[in-house]
């Protein structure tokens, strides 16, 4: 074969691949796509992830937030500015703090001793004073006090404004001037309920006490709340073996033993303590 005709030949042979090649080629094509796949798969289980954490972390803020304002507020009174005495300073003039408020027609009355709160380890019920004064949005007296869902409306006679909070399966519920039970939390696992009880029986020694609601026998002694959410996401991920986290209860929960729409779940443990600012009166014998 002459030259020519050999430059020729090697140009044809460089036309096409070989089937060796042709597998090379789409092997390489395949892992490039698995490995792709796989970087997808990862990156949708962690915005998943953060999207559950970020969900989670929201709600119980708000349920902390909601149910922390009517603690704090628990027990509150009315300061009655048209009572006070003529002085001759106004600012040493006397004012008067209104305790019992009765019953008017057909709403509720408010007596701070049995009133302010109540409750047991998965429920509690909040109250305070509920009053009308001037508001520069209203030509009429208005109540700017409101419970957990925003109520009741001004037209009504209540004279306590009242929060109710437990769990209805998964959703933590508020209630209050029998508006009915509203969910304000969902996917909730656990909501207990620690009271801080003060202890003055020894002269000179206060002890404040971390107690169940079983233990309580004078809810006036009671200065504070322990709060104690565990709520869980809605995105299936890997757990690893011997993952858990310590419920509310203090006990270790197995993660791979959940079961139901908490298996495979995020969960995350949310506590707080709220004091009662106002729940001093209340100790007081007639109030």
């Amino acid at each position: 074969m002459n030259r020519k005709n050999s430059h020729i030949y090697a140009k044809r042979i460089q036309l096409g691949i070989s089937l060796v090649e042709l597998m090379v080629g789409v092997a390489i094509g395949l892992l490039v796509v698995s490995v792709a796949v796989g970087a997808l798969m990862v990156s949708r289980n962690i915005s998943g992830t953060v999207s559950d954490a970020t969900m989670i972390q929201q709600q119980a803020a708000y349920a902390m937030r909601v149910i922390g304002s009517q603690i704090r507020q628990a027990g509150s009174l009315r300061l009655n500015l048209d009572a006070r005495s003529t002085g001759s300073i106004e600012y040493l003039t006397q004012v008067g703090i209104e305790t019992k408020a009765p019953a008017v027609g057909g709403g509720n009355g408010f007596f701070p001793k049995k009133d302010s709160i109540s409750g047991t380890d998965n429920f509690i019920s909040l109250a305070y004073r509920r009053y009308k004064e001037a508001s520069f949005s209203a030509a009429a007296d208005t109540s700017l006090s409101r419970n957990c869902l925003g109520g009741p409306a001004d037209a009504s006679e209540d004279q306590r404004l009242e929060s109710i909070f437990d769990v209805n399966g998964s959703q933590l519920r508020c209630d209050g001037n029998g508006a009915g039970a509203q969910p304000i939390a969902n996917n909730v696992a656990d909501f207990q309920i620690r009271y801080l009880r003060q202890d003055n029986s020894e002269k000179g020694n206060s002890k404040m006490q971390r107690v169940l609601g079983s233990a309580v026998a004078n809810w006036a002694q009671i200065q504070g709340v322990e709060v104690c959410l565990v709520m869980y996401g809605n995105e299936p991920i890997e757990i690893p073996v011997g993952s858990s986290y310590v419920g509310c209860d203090g006990n270790n929960v197995d993660l791979n033993s959940l079961t139901g729409v908490r298996a495979r779940r995020l969960h995350l443990v949310f506590r707080n303590t709220f004091q009662m600012r106002s729940q001093g009166l209340a100790a007081s014998e007639g109030i």
